[in-house]
């Protein structure tokens, strides 16, 4: 009987943690898609609200919204942003807003890993960097600047980024 009950109470266990992980990733997709649904049914209220007085139809720049050169060439930056490597957006990250010893260290980062797909239960990146003697290496204080600067471009509940030498033997690590 005992057997039987703790076998149960393992499958309860197991289901819910897997529906609470489930609920927790369907989250974040169900508030983009209500937000975006939102702010589409304000902008067709603005635009018939435009219409009934100035006689504007959609997409008419007097309903609409006016085009602006700054706010049409952000997105475009935001899609090379995206399209570019880990490793190439956390070096330009760290070049925009890190500390000239970030930048420094930074610049021996060859790979990142993982930093893409979070989840705020367990996220772990890893970094690759050029250095080479392991932890008792040249790397190892870097590495600390690494994973501090890491966690300044990345933010997670959970997360562990992991730094590595270029034989892939561990530097350091740290929370982000």
């Amino acid at each position: 009987m005992g057997m039987k009950t703790k076998i149960a109470l393992g499958a309860v266990v197991g289901i819910a943690v897997i529906g609470a992980m489930s609920t927790n990733s369907g989250d974040g997709e169900g508030d983009g898609k209500s937000d975006s649904r939102t702010s589409a049914s304000a902008g067709e209220n603005a635009d018939g609200g435009a219409k009934d007085k100035g006689g504007a139809e959609k997409g008419d720049e007097k309903g609409g919204e006016k085009p602006g050169g700054a706010a049409d060439a952000k997105p475009a930056e935001d899609k090379a942003v995206e399209k570019a490597s880990q490793a190439e957006q956390f070096k330009a990250f760290v070049q925009k807003n890190g500390s000239p010893n970030e930048k420094d260290a930074v610049s021996h980062v060859t790979k990142v890993q993982g930093a893409d797909e979070q989840n705020d239960i367990l996220d772990a990146a890893d970094v690759y960097t050029d250095f080479t003697g392991g932890f008792m290496g040249e790397g190892s204080g870097p590495a600390k600047l690494i994973a501090s600067a890491f966690a300044d471009w990345k933010d997670s509940e959970n997360g562990l980024v992991t730094v590595y030498d270029a034989d892939g033997e561990l530097l350091g690590n740290g929370q982000f």
